[in-house]
């Protein structure tokens, strides 16, 4: 992977894999940049007068729709070294996408500024995304009232696209109407349907089958029904309304944001984030009931978790005290040490996706990047002595923007790029 300086790690040959490319390249960052389709104003002069080697052929004695064919199997590394043509085609709307994060961040000086980027692994660069359209009053990251803790702004990986379901304003009363998505491949924002009932903050949020899904949370004031509802909207069909979906027992999930994290058809979340006492529960959506949460997954969730269909569709897990990434198994309601690592410890986020787990770590200012998590592994650990050692999986660091902390990760299609 989806700074100024790039931590060194692990170099090697391209995989023939596009969507898992990852910043293996050991070379510095550049600073974080807009992505020129980002700024705010173009050089007319300069679009209009397109360089040799944007009338150069993709292939010699080729049209570029066949050359485009013979070139989407190579690895999006070697495409971006070889020659500007290919570099461009790397980034246009018809060529299949490499995986790239996307970050909420906030200004290291001043905590109430928030932006988005996406982290590029092929540029070794962070690109600024366009400046959502917040309503007003806007969500904010801080309050006078919360000195040690930041408020929420939940954002969800659906369908390819980023998008903004829940905050708070400055007053304390939920900020988002409306979601506002994000489409890499436009690359723009977007705002969709209203929220059913009322906006939320402080509700249960994820991705389930594409879709996503909000449950619990409290409006401008505690309403029952509102904290046990729940709905699931396709950000790929803006005009399309949300759809509900089967109330909440009760309304415990409403004293915090909370990960609503799909695996196997269902929806596992708890009520609390961190190592605190807290209550779980879990959606059958083929069944469309509420079922108790497993003694096992729920006593070993301990810190921030994350899944996706091309990482087997494992539930991931970071042990923020011990710094040990851990994945659950459905069949023993049992979790297993992945990795255990110092870095690990104290995570804030993860997201996973491209067969690899990426974890918010030192406050925000990294993320930690733990490679081929799909490959079963065993590891001796303090708490199973008797565990099968093997080799712990890669890592390697992406350094957050210089002056920004990582408040929010996500693993998306890479945006794209004028041609």
């Amino acid at each position: 992977m989806a700074a100024p300086v790039l931590a060194k790690r692990p170099c090697e040959h391209p995989s023939s894999s596009s969507t898992s490319s990852s910043c293996r390249d050991p070379k510095r960052h550049r600073p974080i940049t807009p992505a020129p389709c980002m700024m705010e104003k173009h050089d007319d002069a300069a679009e209009a007068a397109p360089s040799q080697s944007q009338s150069q052929p993709l292939l010699p004695g080729l049209p570029d729709h066949l050359a485009q064919l013979c070139l989407s199997p190579l690895p999006p590394r070697l495409l971006h070294a070889v020659c500007r043509p290919w570099r461009r085609l790397l980034y246009a709307p018809s060529f299949p996408p490499f995986l790239s994060l996307y970050a909420l961040l906030e200004d290291a000086g001043d905590g109430h500024a928030a932006s988005f980027a996406a982290y590029d692994p092929i540029a070794a660069r962070w690109d600024a995304l366009p400046a959502p359209p917040m309503p007003s009053p806007p969500p904010t990251l801080w309050h006078p009232s919360f000195l040690s803790r930041r408020l929420p702004l939940q954002c969800v990986a659906a369908a390819g696209r980023l998008v903004l379901v829940a905050g708070s304003t400055q007053s304390l009363r939920p900020a988002l109407p409306r979601p506002l998505v994000f489409d890499p491949a436009a690359p723009r924002w977007l705002v969709g349907p209203r929220i059913p009932l009322a906006p939320r903050r402080w509700c249960a949020a994820g991705a389930a089958r594409g879709r996503v899904f909000v449950a619990g949370g409290v409006g401008a004031g505690y309403d029952l029904a509102v904290a046990r509802s729940g709905a699931s909207w396709d950000p790929a069909a803006p005009s399309a309304a949300w759809e509900a979906a089967p109330p909440l027992r009760d309304g415990r999930f409403s004293r915090d944001a909370a990960e609503a994290v799909c695996s196997g058809g269902k929806v596992c979340m708890v009520s609390l984030r961190g190592r605190g006492a807290k209550e779980g529960a879990v959606l059958d959506l083929d069944e469309g009931r509420w079922e108790d949460m497993p003694p096992g997954m729920l006593a070993g969730w301990k810190g921030p978790a994350a899944a996706s269909p091309d990482t087997g569709d494992t539930i991931f897990l970071v042990d923020e005290e011990h710094g040990a990434l851990n994945a659950y198994d459905r069949e023993t309601d049992r979790w297993r040490t992945v990795a255990e690592a110092e870095r690990l410890k104290g995570a804030l986020e993860m997201a996973a996706g491209g067969g690899r787990v990426c974890v918010v770590a030192d406050g925000g200012k990294k993320v930690v990047v733990v490679d081929d998590v799909t490959t079963p592994k065993a590891t001796t650990t303090r708490r199973n002595s008797s565990s099968r050692s093997t080799a712990a999986p890669r890592m390697w660091e992406v350094e957050a923007p210089e002056g920004r902390r990582i408040v929010s990760l996500h693993v998306l299609p890479r945006m794209t790029r004028p041609e």
